[in-house]
């Protein structure tokens, strides 16, 4: 019996552990959205983080899109010359970027830049006690450090993913047209007429989703760091992992709600 009791501890201890620091996030994220509902707003901090997020993403999300829609555009049609189907390289490349690879990429690509950033700036802060000091001066930490990087994941992330989507097609054009001797404007017949409206809602949904995701984990991670440089190192990195967690498997619970009808 005590082996048995050992096992059976040796396995619920992580699992409790687990399932605590899920009900921490799951707080955290409540608050967040509680603070970004209610007054008062920092515009200035809400600025800023929409650049941080949106605009000064826009280089790598651009180029990492680009050359994933010519790759996978090379990759379909020397898969589907085996089965004499090289013509469906147009329609594949749209909802394979669309559906699939363009929101996951631009949620990993904000995870590397974005939930990395977030985390060792406001670890840092909190080590160098500037968080302390936001306290003294009754400005709440939530509200004016974890809200408007919230709210800059949920608006700018769907809008970088639909930019992706856009050059990820056209990266794919470009190969297709240049390379593998597709016509200019069948090609972007055959792309249009395949896309369907739900392609697109999920693909924007999921780049909220993801946006979401990225954001408050480098906030939580960062609040939550521990002391000294060490700390904001752990910080970080462990924001970056479980943004990416995270991410991988909202896609799959997304996905499968969107097309398992």
């Amino acid at each position: 019996m005590s082996r048995i009791a050992a096992l059976l501890a040796a396995i619920g201890r992580p699992v409790l552990a687990a399932l605590a620091a899920l009900g921490r996030v799951s707080i955290f994220a409540g608050r967040a959205l509680g603070h970004m509902l209610r007054p008062p707003f920092y515009l200035r901090e809400i600025a800023g983080a929409l650049l941080n997020v949106g605009y000064f993403s826009l280089p790598v999300v651009g180029l990492t899109a680009f050359f994933t829609g010519g790759a996978l555009a090379l990759q379909i049609y020397s898969g589907g010359a085996r089965f004499n189907a090289e013509a469906v390289v147009p329609q594949i490349v749209a909802i394979g970027m669309v559906r699939e690879l363009g929101p996951v990429l631009v949620g990993l690509m904000i995870a590397a830049r974005v939930t990395s950033s977030i985390a060792a700036e406001i670890a840092t802060m909190k080590v160098t006690e500037q968080i302390d000091a936001l306290v003294t001066l009754s400005t709440h930490p939530m509200k004016y450090l974890t809200a408007p990087r919230v709210f800059a994941g949920l608006v700018m992330v769907p809008v970088l993913v639909g930019i992706g989507d856009v050059i990820g097609i056209m990266g794919g054009h470009v190969v297709g047209t240049r390379s593998l001797g597709f016509n200019p404007a069948t090609y972007l017949h055959n792309t249009v007429n395949f896309i369907e409206a739900r392609d697109i809602v999920s693909s924007l949904v999921k780049g909220a989703a993801f946006g979401f995701i990225a954001t408050l984990m480098g906030c939580y991670y960062g609040m939550n760091t521990g002391r000294g440089a060490a700390g904001v190192g752990r910080a970080t990195k462990g924001a970056v992992e479980a943004a990416a967690v995270l991410i991988l498997a909202a896609n799959f619970l997304l996905t499968s709600i969107f097309f398992s009808i």
